[in-house]
């Protein structure tokens, strides 16, 4: 499949299932990359308020900057956009800043697959991502840097280099993250993951920055102590405490990453953030809980790796087969907006157990000249 421009818009209703940010994100990303323009009416009708926030304007700013699109709508609290695409030329040097702790994480999702794929060889692209790190409602940095990022490059091939200039915490942001792209000339190769093997060691850190180093080791205790009563043998976890220095962190916050590692490659991930009507002590509980939810089920994936990889699925050339655990309404709209915008076919194996297998036969996309 190779990208040419087209002038029909291809309309996405915006209020399907997952209704929020990541359709938004995941169509404007296609649209980019495919060169097809769009039209999205009900722009995050699931959420409260609707429309777009400062971080999702941000986002589709930073897309079109990418490719030279005309946008209409892009504005906060609009429930209808229009992307019309030109043609992405490769490296590019950027920087997005919502203002705000919009999450950084979220800033790469959209901009990452516009930034992929180049016609010829060129040298990487460069972003420089303002905002939040460490927040509530999107992938912590942490998880991005050792989940979503490692997978990327073990199984589609495509090492990315972030480096975290400094963490900024909600409600003040204040962080900034950068990324170096290194651009594709072939199409991604697909990726069959269907044996997740033995947990070998539970990997973790408990981070606080602008708060006292106590509220950390409460963190990593009480997630310690909630894997033990979970059945996870105490030699096989290893969980740091840590407290960012001032030039480290922006405003104060901290969550916690844990990260199961098998001896199949495997990278399952639970994580919570720090909030002030939650005690340290829950915020590890709910980590730990999260991890164990993940490891019951027996995927290769956790359930936010699920829907983060459904588009590079769709991109890669030929059949990607993944084991997950049971499929997210996130990971539903990404398939729909997917298929829709790729033509990638997706099937769904559903079993008593709980898991999932998702199989795509994906488009093999390559960018023309």
């Amino acid at each position: 499949m190779t990208s040419t421009i087209a002038h029909s818009l291809v309309h996405i209703d915006g209020s399907f299932c997952e209704g929020g940010g990541q359709l938004l994100r995941n169509a404007i990303a296609l649209s980019a990359l495919l060169s097809k323009s769009i039209s999205i009416p009900n722009v995050r009708h699931n959420r409260r308020p609707p429309g777009l926030r400062k971080q999702h304007e941000t986002g589709i700013n930073l897309a079109a900057a990418i490719c030279a699109a005309e946008t209409e709508g892009v504005h906060l609290g609009s429930t209808s956009v229009t992307f019309k695409p030109g043609k992405i030329e490769l490296p590019k040097i950027l920087t997005a800043d919502p203002g705000t702790a919009g999450s950084t994480t979220l800033l790469l999702q959209v901009s990452l697959p516009c930034l992929l794929f180049s016609a010829s060889p060129t040298s990487p692209s460069q972003l420089t991502l303002r905002g939040g790190t460490n927040a509530s409602q999107a992938p912590q940095i942490d998880y991005t840097q050792h989940v979503f990022l490692p997978f990327m490059k073990r199984h589609f091939g495509v090492d990315i280099a972030l480096k975290i200039m400094r963490r900024g915490y909600f409600p003040k942001g204040g962080g900034a993250v950068f990324c170096s792209v290194p651009p594709l000339t072939e199409a991604l190769p697909p990726v069959t993951l269907t044996e997740r093997g033995p947990v070998q060691v539970i990997r973790g850190e408990a981070r606080v920055g602008g708060l006292p180093f106590i509220l950390a080791e409460r963190m990593k205790n009480a997630a310690r102590a909630t894997l033990l009563a979970g059945g996870v043998s105490p030699n096989t976890i290893r969980i740091n405490a840590v407290r960012e220095t001032q030039e480290q962190a922006f405003g104060s916050g901290g969550g916690i990453l844990l990260l199961a590692e098998t001896d199949n490659g495997c990278v399952i991930g639970g994580s919570s953030v720090s909030t002030k009507n939650k005690a340290p002590e829950e915020i590890g509980n709910e980590a730990a809980e999260e991890l164990l939810r993940n490891l019951r089920h027996d995927g290769c994936v956790d359930e936010y790796l699920q829907d983060q990889i459904i588009i590079f699925m769709a991109l890669a050339k030929g059949r990607s087969t993944v084991k997950t655990g049971p499929v997210t309404d996130h990971t539903k709209t990404a398939i729909k907006i997917s298929e829709q915008l790729t033509g990638a076919t997706f099937h769904l194996e559903e079993n008593l157990s709980d898991f999932v297998i998702i199989s795509c036969d994906g488009v093999g996309y390559t960018p023309s000249l």
